[in-house]
């Protein structure tokens, strides 16, 4: 048995509570992973896993082992960090997931750069609306914005976004265009970015000078991604607030218009999140503090 691989196997089972998503993070058949679970559990002689067709569950023997193996494994990374850091050579894959204008409008643009000074540093992009499990889905960092609620995860601020309040000519020449926030509840049609944790329609924000205020109007449409979200506006299907980076083309050849300009909101915060128990690794270091020096100008549209 190789211990040291059949660790990681049992690791990964572990964080991801399914041998078939720890399998495909690990790049190996299911069947290979199984094995090096049942070949570690009878070195051990504990059964680490209880297994039901429907769910993987730790066992007590397995949380402790686990836990134990876990701290081994993270001075094994960092030890192997500290020669790369020697050689100042990052390398390895970077799984990272973001949003989906984010990612077209802002990282992708500018990510030639950043594998030009690392070439050693492999990208894996997981690109969703959808909030990413940084450990069920083995992701190493994720970039988002908005406010963050999970105080076991760690996060750097990477810039505050611009919000524009936006909308097709051929809306405004139907519906006309308001000059104040509180006028779009009286007959304007709304086009809602909807989260997807919690299917909830994001409020429009506005901001002048000490006052501010948030507008809910009920919507005939809402859309959980991002794209599609400012693709309505394009399409004159109403009013959106949506990040200037995200507009800024639309808006520059007159597909869409800004609204309510001396209303725009205060700056969007974005973060790069990754968990606190994960070792910093090298190559994760060095692109969060790449982030840190890039993303600002940029998210500003």
């Amino acid at each position: 048995m190789d211990q040291l691989l059949a660790l990681r196997a049992f690791g990964r089972v572990v964080e991801a509570g399914s041998f078939t998503r720890a399998a495909d993070s690990l790049n190996m058949p299911n069947a290979t992973l199984s094995k090096l679970v049942r070949e570690l559990e009878t070195h051990l002689g504990a059964r680490l896993l209880q297994r039901t067709t429907r769910r993987v569950t730790v066992t007590p023997e397995g949380r402790d082992y686990y836990e134990k193996t876990a701290r081994i494994l993270s001075d094994l990374e960092e030890i192997d960090t500290s020669f790369d850091i020697a050689r100042a050579k990052p390398r390895g894959q970077l799984r990272i997931d973001i949003g989906s204008s984010t990612a077209s409008d802002v990282l992708l643009p500018a990510l030639p750069e950043f594998l030009a000074r690392y070439p050693d540093i492999r990208i894996e992009l997981g690109v969703s609306d959808r909030a990413a499990d940084l450990i069920a889905d083995n992701v190493h960092c994720v970039i988002r914005g908005g406010r963050l609620g999970d105080s076991s995860l760690v996060a750097r601020s990477i810039g505050h976004a611009t919000m524009v309040t936006c909308a097709a000519p051929s809306y405004l020449k139907q519906f006309g265009t308001p000059a104040y926030p509180d006028e779009l509840k009286n007959g304007h049609r709304v086009v809602s970015y909807v989260l997807t944790t919690n299917g909830r329609a994001l409020p429009f924000r506005f901001a002048r000078g000490d006052e501010s205020m948030e507008i809910k109007v009920e919507h005939r449409i809402g859309i959980n991604e991002s794209n599609a979200h400012l693709a309505a506006a394009v399409a004159g299907l109403g009013i959106v607030q949506t990040f200037s980076y995200c507009a800024g083309k639309h808006l520059r050849d007159g597909a869409l218009v800004e609204i309510l300009a001396d209303w725009r909101p205060a700056g969007f915060p974005f973060h790069v999140v990754y968990p606190q128990n994960r070792h910093l690794t090298h190559r994760l270091r060095v692109f969060i503090d790449w982030l840190a020096e890039c993303f600002p100008q940029r998210v500003r549209g």
